[in-house]
């Protein structure tokens, strides 16, 4: 299938900008450090980036809090830092996608500042304004994912505007078709630069229901939250009108019209709704998305029966469209402590990045997944999140999965910076850095490379059908199938042997060797698999 768009089956290899490496001893990363570590990226075997967030930006949210979408912020270098950047990954063979905020703005945009001050001047319609009830409450009970209500007072125009997210992030109004147009707009400008393609933040919320209703209370045995505090109210809703609008499908197809124009560009979107594995197909059907994806993976939840029956639940959906999976981001606990706990090994992080690379999609890698980084256990006073910062200390917010990359164990900044990080480099971190685990074989890093080079070889994995078989705890396996190939894959997500009886269908089958995973064996009866370990065959 070498016709295959490059976005099919394809690893994405997320990039926090901010924690990735500082050039100018300023603490946090730039332009220039990526650009710096583009060949590192290279031949980990990805096939694309994907950048958070580089705009102007007062930073509140890190960069998702943007004030110029069309610029880059100087704490992270300018336009030609990234017109370079694009080149050099380019010329390494790497697509470059980049994030897209199109549901909201900063409030230091110019057209909040504007559509502020006053109700009837050109961009008074631009966000999301509402009357007060009567009583001077909030227009309707919507709630902030950050906490609290999701109206803010504007005293300048006496009414109430909707924010989702922080009261820093006001809403556009997508009712309106100046607002679509100059969001389109923007996006035009980034693929006339030469992107490859876009993540698109919070895909689903850019419209809300006009009317304003309430959403209705949640009982309390369904309050479990994807991506959020399960402490904090806005699980207390269904989300049935703050976001997932009908009228959000006329505008991805928009929006598929004007990439569509652009050939190679693809979009990603991230969803997160009440049925998020329903949305993810609904958008990505042929005029909309060319993938979604959505926190089904990045939750607490590690067994094989959960995997199997979330990637059953889409398969069942998604006729049409393509997945993209992630066990790992910026927004929720490192991968290797939320599912590991109390055994984050080398051969853990190695099993779990062949596991969510061998299911039907393209794979979203984030930074250091590569290193077998645990989250960052830092204390109150060294956050930066206002998520976690507000939730604090049930929930300890974002920042121990955004701390820095740690490239060198030659000093406490582990390489990432001549000055003082944004946020601290754990002592653990420096011990798993780059230049300890590129020489040394067993390492994680080094088993992420063999892995990764070796399904570039295998066209099943990256573009074959998915069906499960029904297999009790701890083992999970599927054939993945294509061009009259059968690929048998297996993992073992227990530190203990384990065997499997396999049906006679698998009788006869060849093991594929060079993914560098601990192996099992095969009696003709029964695959017996060692702890962590994986069973790659082509079946006969």
């Amino acid at each position: 299938m070498t016709d295959a768009p490059w976005w099919r089956g394809a690893v994405i290899y997320q990039i926090y900008p901010r924690s990735f490496l500082d050039t100018d001893g300023d603490g946090v990363g730039d332009l220039p450090g990526i650009i710096e570590r583009l060949d590192y990226v290279a031949s980990l075997g990805m096939d694309a980036i994907w950048i958070a967030p580089f705009f102007k930006s007062p930073m509140a949210d890190f960069g998702y809090d943007i004030a110029d979408q069309r610029d880059v912020d100087p704490l992270f270098g300018t336009l030609a830092d990234f017109d370079a950047l694009l080149a050099k990954a380019h010329a390494l063979g790497l697509k470059v996608m980049i994030d897209q905020v199109l549901s909201h703005t900063s409030v230091e945009h110019a057209w909040f500042r504007e559509s502020r001050q006053s109700r009837d001047n050109p961009k008074a319609d631009w966000y999301v304004w509402a009357e007060a009830k009567d009583d001077g409450s909030p227009p309707n009970n919507w709630l902030s994912l950050f906490g609290g209500s999701a109206w803010q007072w504007e005293p300048r125009r006496g009414q109430y505007y909707l924010h989702n997210f922080l009261t820093s992030q006001p809403d556009l109004n997508f009712h309106h078709p100046e607002v679509r147009a100059a969001v389109l707009d923007s996006v035009r400008f980034w693929l006339d630069k030469g992107v490859d393609g876009f993540r698109l933040d919070a895909i689903n919320f850019c419209f809300h229901d006009a009317q304003l209703r309430d959403n209705p209370p949640k009982p309390k045995d369904r309050r479990v939250g994807r991506g959020f505090s399960p402490d904090n109210p806005y699980a207390f809703q269904y989300h049935y009108y703050n976001n997932t609008q009908p009228e959000n499908l006329a505008f991805l197809a928009e929006l598929r019209a004007l990439v569509n124009r652009y050939p190679g560009a693809a979009t990603l979107g991230e969803i997160s709704s009440e049925d998020s594995l329903a949305t993810m197909a609904e958008y990505t059907r042929p005029d909309r998305l060319h993938m979604g994806y959505s926190f089904e993976l990045l939750t607490d939840d590690f067994s094989a029966a959960y995997i199997r029956d979330t990637v059953r639940a889409l398969e069942a959906q998604m006729s049409e469209g393509w997945p993209c999976w992630a066990i790992s981001n910026h927004d929720v606990e490192r991968v290797l402590t939320r599912w590991g706990r109390d055994r984050p090994s080398a051969s853990l992080a190695n099993l779990l990045t062949a596991m969510v690379c061998s299911l039907r999609g393209s794979v979203c890698v984030y930074q250091g997944e590569e290193l077998g980084l645990t989250e960052a256990m830092l204390p109150y006073e060294a956050l930066r999140d206002p998520y976690g910062i507000a939730f604090w200390p049930q929930f300890k917010g974002r920042d121990g999965c955004r701390t820095p990359m740690p490239w060198s164990d030659a000093d406490a900044q582990a390489g990432f910076s001549r000055g003082l990080p944004w946020l601290p480099v754990p002592a653990e971190h420096r011990a798993l850095a780059v230049n300890r685990q590129d020489a040394d074989p067993a390492s994680a890093l080094s088993g992420f490379r063999r892995f990764m080079h070796w399904r570039r070889s295998q066209p099943a994995l990256r573009w074959g059908d998915i069906a499960f078989l029904d297999t009790a705890e701890p083992v999970l396996a599927f054939t993945r199938r294509h061009a009259g190939e059968t690929v048998l894959v297996a993992f073992n997500l227990s530190a203990a042997a384990t065997e499997l009886a396999l049906p006679a269908a698998f009788a006869r089958q060849r093991p594929l060797d060079g993914h560098g995973l601990a192996g099992g064996s095969f009696d003709g009866q029964h695959l017996h698999l060692p702890g962590l370990g994986a069973w790659f065959a082509r079946v006969a």
